[in-house]
This record gives C-alpha cells, sequence and structure tokens, in this order.
C-alpha cells in the first residue's frame, strides 16, 4: 500500500506586491515591461493585463505613458481582446498625437476588425501629420547632420559627433558616408561592441558602410576585404567620363640607356609615418636609372624635415592639391610617367579617381594601404612573402610582386636620448607591458587578451597610447571589470617623434593588436630594441608586424594563435633571462638585419620598376580579375555575423568554401581562381 505524497504548494505570484507597488508609483517602467514580458512567456498574459491596468490607473502622468498604452495594446491584441487593444491605442495617441507607431498598429487593427475605411482612414490622417517630411527635407536635414558630425570629429568632439552621426544614419540606413565615420569614431573610442544594429540600422546596413580601412581593423577576412575594396572603388569612383583620355601606351625604354620615370602620388610626403618609411628610399634611388616625380595633394607645410630632404632629391615635385583630379591626370600624362605609385590607397585625403584616367602605363599599389586596391586600374602590388604568401595572392586583384620586408626605415631619423622610467611615471621594477598603436586597432577581444596577461602577472603595468578622454577611461573601466586595478593602465601621451621614440625603449615587451597589427610602428619598436609580440592571421593587416618581427630576426615572437600569444607574453614576463636573451639578439642583429638594408630595397624597387615596365612594353601588363566579388561579399556580410575572430588559414577557406557549395547547389556558380575551383566544389 502506496502513501500519496502530499502535493507541492502552489507557487505564490509577484502579481499582488506588483500592483501595490505600481498604485504608491514606485514600479519603474522598466520593471513594468520586464516583468509584464515575463509574465507573456510563462504563458500567465492574465496578470500582465491586470498588472498593466494597474500601472496606467495610478500613474497617469508619467511622461512615458504612452509606451506603456502601446505595449498593454500589444498584450491585449495577443491576448485576442481586439476592441480592448484599439482602445488602449487611441488612448496612447491622446497622450502622444504624433507617436507613429501607434497609428499605425491602430490602422491594422481597424483592418482586422473589418473595417478598412476606418484604417484607411486612420493612416491618411498619420500621413497628414507628417506631411512637413519631404524628400528634400530629408536629405537636407540629412546632409546638415553629416556635416556637423564631420565638424564635431574635426574638433574632437568624438562622442557627440558619434551621436549626431547615429542621426543621420537612422535617417537614411543605406547611405554610407555617415555609417563609415560612425564606425570609425567608435573604434577610436572602443566602444564595444562596435557594430550596434537598430531597428531602423539593421547590422547589414552597418557592414555595408564599413570603409576598407575600417574593415582591416574590425575583421580578418582577407576575401571580404577584397569584395570590400572592389565595392568601395565602384562607390568612390564610378565610371568618370574618359573622353579625351586615351590609354597611354608604354614607351620603348628597356635597353635604351634611357630612365624610367617614376611617379610617387600621397598626402604623407611629410612628416607622418608614411613620410618617414620612404624618404630614405627614395634618397637612395639610382638616379641613372629612374628619374622621380612626387604629387603631393596634403597639407601645405612650412619647415617639415621629411619634405626638406625629399624635395632635396625628387627631380620634379608638384603640388596638386588645389587641382582637379582630371587637371592632375592631365599633368601626369604631360609628365610622360611611366610607373604611377599609389601610397594611399583607401587612407585619409586619398584621390583615387586620378588612377582611373589611367595617366600612366603602370599603376602600382605600395606602401600606404594595407590591402589590395581592387580597382580596374591598378595591375600591380608591391608586398613582401610574409605579409603575402604566394597561396594568398588569391585575396588580391592587382599582381602581387615582393621585396624583403614591407616596411622601409630610415636609418637616420633622430631619436631623442634615453630617458628614464621615472620621467615619465613609471615605476623601475615593474614589468611594462606596451602598445603604441592606435586606439582604433584596439579591439574587445584584444583588450580582452591583455586583461588575461596582466591577471597572470601580478604587478606589472599595461601603457598603451593615449587616446580621447572618454577612451582612456573606458579602458580603465573594463580593466577593472575584469578584475584589473585600474592604476595599472597608463597612457603615453603625444611626443615629439624623436622623444616618442626614445621613451618606447623604456617597456618591456610590445603587445601587437589584431586584426590590424603594427606597421610603422613595430619598425619603431624594433629600431629601439623593443621586442614585438605578435600573431598572424590571414591578411595583409595582421600580417604585416610579422614580417617586421622576421627581419629584425626575432623570429621567435610570431605566435601560432591568440592562445600561444597569451601564453608567450606571460611566459616572458616571467622569464627575464630569456626576455634578455631577445632583446641582445635585436641589438646584435640591429645594423645588420633585412629591416634596415634600405639600399638593397632600392635597389629591388628598381628591379620590379623595370620588370614592370618590360611587361608594359611586352603586352604582358596584368589585368585585375573581379570574377564572383559580389557572391564573396554576400557570403562575407553572413560570415561576420558569425562573430569569428580567429581562423587557421585552412579553417578560415573552409568556412568560406561550405557557404560557397550551398550557393551553388541553390544556383550554379562559375568556378574562379580563386576559392570557388572544381577541387572545392568536389570536397565534402
Amino acid at each position: 500500500m502506496y502513501m500519496n505524497s502530499p502535493s507541492a504548494p502552489a507557487p505564490v505570484s509577484p502579481l499582488p506586491g506588483l500592483v501595490e507597488r505600481a498604485r504608491q508609483q514606485q514600479l519603474s517602467i522598466g520593471e513594468l515591461f520586464q516583468y509584464a514580458e515575463s509574465f507573456n512567456a510563462h504563458g500567465h498574459r492574465g496578470e500582465a493585463i491586470e498588472l498593466y491596468k494597474a500601472w496606467i490607473a495610478f500613474n497617469d502622468a508619467n511622461p512615458l505613458l504612452h509606451l506603456v498604452l502601446f505595449n498593454y495594446s500589444v498584450t491585449l491584441r495577443q491576448a485576442g481582446d481586439l476592441t480592448g487593444s484599439i482602445q488602449a491605442l487611441r488612448s496612447a495617441m491622446k497622450v502622444e498625437p504624433a507617436f507613429g507607431q501607434a497609428h499605425i498598429n491602430l490602422g491594422r487593427a481597424l483592418e482586422d476588425a473589418g473595417l478598412a475605411g476606418q484604417a484607411i482612414q486612420q493612416w491618411q490622417t498619420y500621413a497628414e501629420l507628417t506631411g512637413e517630411i519631404t524628400a528634400d527635407k530629408i536629405g537636407h536635414r540629412l546632409m546638415a547632420l553629416q556635416h556637423t558630425g564631420r565638424v564635431l570629429e574635426n574638433n574632437g568632439m568624438l562622442e557627440q559627433a558619434e551621436a549626431t552621426l547615429w542621426k543621420a544614419m537612422e535617417l537614411k540606413p543605406e547611405r554610407t558616408e555617415a555609417g563609415q565615420h560612425w564606425t570609425s569614431l567608435r573604434q577610436r573610442l572602443c566602444k564595444w561592441p562596435i557594430l550596434t544594429p537598430s531597428e531602423h540600422v539593421p547590422m547589414r546596413s552597418l557592414l555595408d558602410a564599413l570603409s576598407p580601412l575600417t574593415l582591416a581593423c574590425y575583421a580578418d577576412d582577407p576575401i571580404f576585404q577584397l569584395a570590400k575594396a572592389s565595392r568601395y572603388c565602384k562607390q568612390l569612383v564610378g565610371r568618370p567620363d574618359l573622353t579625351g583620355f586615351p590609354r597611354v601606351k608604354p614607351r620603348q625604354k628597356t635597353g635604351t640607356g634611357q630612365k624610367l620615370r617614376i611617379g610617387y602620388v600621397s598626402s604623407d610626403l611629410r612628416d607622418h609615418a608614411v613620410g618617414f618609411a620612404l624618404r630614405e628610399m627614395l634618397e637612395l634611388h639610382d638616379k641613372s636609372s629612374v628619374e622621380l616625380y612626387a604629387y603631393y595633394m596634403g597639407d601645405k607645410r612650412t619647415g617639415d624635415e621629411t619634405q626638406t630632404r625629399m624635395m632635396a632629391v625628387i627631380d620634379v615635385w608638384r603640388d596638386i592639391v588645389a587641382m582637379d583630379d582630371k587637371a592632375i591626370a592631365q599633368q601626369m600624362i604631360a609628365d610622360e610617367i611611366d610607373i604611377l605609385v599609389d601610397v594611399n590607397g583607401y587612407t585619409k585625403h586619398a584621390r583615387t579617381r586620378i588612377f582611373a584616367y589611367r595617366p600612366a602605363p603602370v599603376i602600382v599599389n605600395f606602401c600606404g594601404f594595407p590591402g589590395t586596391m581592387a580597382s580596374p586600374f591598378h595591375q600591380y602590388i608591391i608586398t613582401d612573402p610574409i605579409v603575402v604568401p604566394a597561396e594568398d595572392e588569391i585575396y588580391y586583384t592587382e599582381k602581387v610582386l615582393h621585396i624583403a620586408c614591407e616596411q622601409p626605415i630610415d636609418r637616420k631619423r633622430e631619436i631623442a636620448p634615453k630617458p628614464t622610467r621615472a620621467e615619465y611615471g613609471l615605476p623601475e621594477d615593474a614589468f611594462i607591458f606596451a602598445c603604441f598603436n592606435g586606439m582604433q586597432k584596439i579591439t574587445q577581444q584584444c583588450y580582452t587578451r591583455w586583461m588575461t596577461i596582466l591577471n597572470a602577472t601580478p604587478g606589472s603595468l599595461l601603457w598603451v597610447l593615449s587616446g580621447d578622454d572618454e577612451a582612456n577611461q573606458r579602458l580603465k573601466a573594463v580593466a577593472t571589470q575584469h578584475g584589473i586595478d585600474a592604476e595599472r593602465i597608463l597612457f603615453a601621451h603625444k611626443a615629439p617623434n624623436p622623444k616618442h621614440l626614445a621613451r618606447m625603449a623604456l617597456a618591456d615587451l610590445f603587445l601587437d593588436t589584431f586584426p590590424y597589427g603594427a606597421h610603422s610602428t613595430a619598425g619603431d619598436a624594433v629600431t629601439v630594441g623593443l621586442p614585438v609580440l605578435t600573431v598572424p592571421g590571414n591578411g595583409f593587416a595582421s600580417r604585416f608586424c610579422a614580417s617586421i618581427v622576421s627581419a629584425a630576426g626575432i623570429p621567435g615572437l610570431i605566435c601560432e594563435s591568440p592562445d600561444d600569444y597569451v601564453a608567450k607574453a606571460v611566459h616572458l614576463a616571467r622569464d627575464p633571462a630569456t626576455l634578455a636573451i631577445i632583446r641582445q639578439s635585436l641589438a646584435d642583429q640591429r645594423e645588420t638585419s633585412v629591416l634596415r638594408d634600405i639600399p638593397g630595397l632600392a635597389r629591388r624597387l628598381e628591379e620590379l620598376y623595370w620588370q614592370m615596365q618590360g611587361e608594359a612594353e611586352r603586352g604582358e601588363t596584368p589585368v585585375p580579375d573581379f570574377a564572383n566579388l559580389d557572391l564573396y561579399y554576400e557570403i562575407g556580410c553572413e560570415i561576420m555575423q558569425e562573430g569569428v575572430e580567429f581562423d587557421t588559414r585552412d579553417a578560415y577557406r573552409k568556412r568560406y568554401t561550405d557557404k560557397l557549395r550551398q550557393y551553388h547547389a541553390f544556383s550554379p556558380i562559375p568556378f574562379d581562381g580563386r576559392l570557388w575551383t572544381e577541387a572545392a566544389a568536389a570536397a565534402e
């Protein structure tokens, strides 16, 4: 014989207590919505309705009453009370006559009630209320917001600029101009997650608005970077009218003793990272082999050391900033340039449209932009075999040509005497991790790794290049959330370049960022003897630092994965003897390293220029291939939303080929020379 066990007591509903709090006006709207949603989710819709009724009855003076009435109407509709829902919507509109969503829902409710005429009248009423919103007015408001955001950004008011640009994006999410600046600002401000879609601005619009440079800071995805660059070029350049610009034919110069005429085009031929990189290389060009032209389109400079040195060796210097694109192209044609070198790419002040007029037989992408231009008019890219190994050339529309190391440096660059740690407020006995990359390169995942490293190395400090005050404070706050004392996060504020270089040597280990690693900054670090720890990915921006570290003679600091990066950082902080050996090795190889062989770099560039010239003379200039890039873009947008930060080469490619097979099963895709091959189609 079995005894019936006593039944468990029924759970006590929180409704009576919530109703009392609503009566006392002590239940916030946030709590109201949270509890009502919970009731609905658990099938207690009647209790949600009673809670709404009580709150509305006792909080009729609340300025957000119309929102509560709207949510109440939705709950009533879900409960099958169409009449009650209509009444709640009418009440919401009495409180807030311009509440658009209430007008829309009321019209739909009337339609469902069989009152099509009243539904039409309801929507027409709202259309008349918003009649002042014309296409012209929307366009003018959009322009005003974009200009306001631009000026706020230029004046360092980044938070305000971000908020203003978001308003512009909500007006026209399909327009990418505001979104490009908005995303860039959020990266500089370390506002994570960077992309935050809303009801009016979907994730696809945010992805479409990414510029190629911003994308490089956001994700390590070279095939999407390629597709994005191609799309960006079409938007930026379009199809200029080439009337009056017949294709310039190559001049027969090989074996004639004539010099090649090389034109360097850049806004950064000045005291700038690119200018510092190029100035000694330009001084070492063999003037019996090449003749140098410079087309400068940056800010006017006075007393600029880099420009002074460059002007001394450039045969013809042209300031083109005030000229329009057509006039510049005509000038280049008149100058009879053989090879035009684009040292801007898709960066600030770039004038990409100039190259669309094809003012020279050969156009080269070099030194200014970390990736493919994916344009119809850039035929070559100069890089190195670590940044772009042979198997990765599929990610570039240009023909890839190699130098020893992608990063030129200036061996004559001034470095101030090494200061003491005390001069910069740094403790003498602490292990100092450092990163002098721009804030826009610090991602949430990257910073989380740094916090893991700090947690594993008590007493260590992280010294980063200072950004906007809000960004600095944000990094400190995130550190606190990870259990790190905010005082362990230090900021290196702006300093004259020679002093900045000197102070870098005070750190113990440079922690590179991912997916956009250190470029010229890594060259600066190893130049002053600071070891750099990096993890290369699949794309140009994520592999550049590894090239510099290898060229400096310390390849052991190139990590296999983010986990390996963390482990090595912790190991080196705990093992000063090993780190001392690395630093000594760096010092011993300094003058003989590939990184500092600038004479060899100049000779190699001239060899490549003559190779390009020979190919042009023989009619062998490469033609960019754009097969399937629109499809790769669509797949890339899907993969972006999966949130994968790091992939091995094989795993990365499989991610794409799996998607390609799915697309192919729906609609056949022609094979291309990249990832979609017969072998990929046949693979399981």
